[in-house]
């Protein structure tokens, strides 16, 4: 009997799984909304499911194949969700109507690390932001600039010991190191000399933690909403084990106060003395929240600045390296900025040097145009909100896209895309720009609070790199993205050969 009834139980078991897996799939096409056809169980995320393709290309490719739509439907697993083309659209849910979508609509569990600025719910996100927002003003980030400066420093003058002559080395390792430095003495007051000590492993193993994708977020786009219900973090035990620790750590040997090293962990204490912090009101008729600055809320800001701080910047500075060793007119014309400016500010990379380097802003800015690294976009809607300008509603809790990437490779928007030329952003072509067409750091209140920091590290290891050596390419320069990554990072590393210029001092 059983050898009768076994083949039906699992031929009835498998429909039942197909049709819930696929339940939705006509979601889009009742509201008359065109996108790409979705496999069973996956979506339209198979590709990324599986770790062959890094999420922001596959957004990419969305975006690509639907060039005259203002919007495409998209299935995340089961989960139907909107990836916006319109700029105008886009200008309106993430600047004018911000109240509406406030929410990243990360779904799960929010404590330990989950309270951080990035991956922070509405109400909370908003009171953290009023009391953070002062950590990474301008005044702020010159107090930290000797300490940027003493770790670029020691930098450079690793390069210089190791490359005295043309030497061909993996640039993002090496400037993962010089970030990951910079960040632990601006905001945990520890200095590490990483060029000098065996800590390649724990480096390593920090960073695999923290930015290898885990299946947690999978789960939730088949059963939306099941992490939180279930108590579960995104963030591996280690990881939460080892930023509490350290924010513990530093907050005992500080006795709970600020040690006067003007460094992050020293703004935090000081803004936790000055006591709880009420959100801004968001949604007519809404209560405003009241948030106590504890351990767990100092840790969740000291993981975002880590990772903001260390790998963004890492992998930014990495590409430009590729860049300018595959553009070598574009490579000197920086360097003689850099000689220039630098020799106007008396022969030091100071604050103020950096914010003269015009020509190096702009690569930085093509840089990231061409590569952003946080990417696509995510907001969730907490109405039901009509699309302006169509019959489109979009459902309170669903989730829009937006791909940067897909914008900004766009040539509608920057003529030859795929060429690097940072005169694009000379101000008179980008001030003729839509103001939603370049959007590395985001757009709205919720952008990148860091993006100064991370612009000036990153600057400060570009300017001391071509004060002493020229970039040139080499059998192994090629630039790939990781598909197995949170971000947009390059795959194998960024390979370039370094040339010590024989002018440089």
């Amino acid at each position: 009997m059983l050898s009768i009834y076994l083949p039906i139980f699992l031929i009835v078991a498998f429909y039942s799984l197909y049709y819930y897996f696929s339940r939705n799939f006509n979601y889009w096409k009742k509201k008359n909304v065109p996108g790409p056809k979705p496999t069973p169980f996956y979506g339209n995320l198979k590709q990324t499911a599986l770790r062959k393709k890094n999420i922001s290309v596959a957004f990419e490719e969305f975006y690509n194949a639907y060039p005259k739509e203002k919007y495409v439907g998209v299935y995340r697993m089961t989960t139907p969700c909107l990836l916006i083309r319109d700029l105008d659209i886009i200008k309106q849910i993430m600047i004018k109507d911000f109240d509406l979508f406030q929410d990243r609509g990360l779904e799960f569990s929010k404590s330990g690390l989950g309270q951080n600025l990035f991956h922070a719910d509405g109400d909370t996100w908003s009171a953290l932001r009023t009391r953070f927002t002062p950590v990474y003003t301008s005044g702020n980030l010159k107090n930290m600039f000797p300490l940027i400066s003493s770790r670029a420093n020691v930098f450079i003058n690793h390069l210089v010991n190791k490359c005295k002559d043309p030497t061909e080395l993996e640039m993002h390792g090496l400037v993962q190191k010089y970030t990951v430095s910079t960040i632990f003495a601006c905001a945990f007051g520890v200095d590490i000399d990483y060029f000098h000590s065996d800590l390649d492993d724990g480096l390593k193993a920090v960073d695999k933690m923290v930015l290898t994708p885990t299946y947690a977020n999978e789960f939730d786009m088949m059963y939306p909403g099941i992490l939180r219900k279930l108590n579960v973090s995104i963030f591996p035990a280690k990881a939460i084990e080892f930023f509490e620790n350290l924010v513990s750590n530093i907050i005992t040997q500080r006795n709970g106060k600020p040690s006067g090293r003007g460094d992050f962990m020293d703004l935090v204490l000081q803004l936790r003395q000055k006591g709880e912090v009420q959100s801004t009101r968001g949604i007519e008729g809404t209560e405003r929240k009241m948030l106590e600055i504890t351990d767990d809320i100092i840790a969740g800001q000291a993981f975002v600045f880590y990772v903001g701080g260390y790998e963004t910047s890492a992998t930014t500075v990495a590409i430009l390296m590729y860049y300018l060793a595959t553009y070598p007119e574009v490579q000197e014309k920086i360097i003689e900025e850099v000689d220039r400016v630098t020799a106007e500010h008396g022969g030091e990379i100071t604050y103020d040097c950096l914010q003269d380097m015009k020509y190096l802003e702009k690569a930085f800015k093509e840089t990231l145009r061409i590569n952003p690294i946080v990417d696509p976009l995510q907001r969730q809607a907490k109405v039901n909100y009509k699309v302006p300008g169509t019959d489109l509603v979009i459902e309170k809790g669903q989730v829009i896209f937006v791909s940067a990437r897909g914008i900004q490779r766009d040539e509608k928007y920057y003529p030859k895309p795929e060429v690097f030329d940072p005169s694009r952003f000379d101000s008179e072509i980008e001030g003729a720009r839509h103001s939603c067409a370049y959007l590395p750091f985001g757009t709205g209140p919720r952008n990148c609070i860091g993006m100064r920091f991370g612009i000036i590290q990153s600057r400060m290891g570009v300017a001391k790199i071509l004060s002493k050596f020229r970039v040139e390419a080499c059998s192994k320069t090629e630039l790939k993205i990781e598909p197995n990554r949170v971000i947009s990072g390059p795959e194998n590393g960024i390979h370039v050969r370094l040339v010590p210029r024989k002018s440089s001092n």
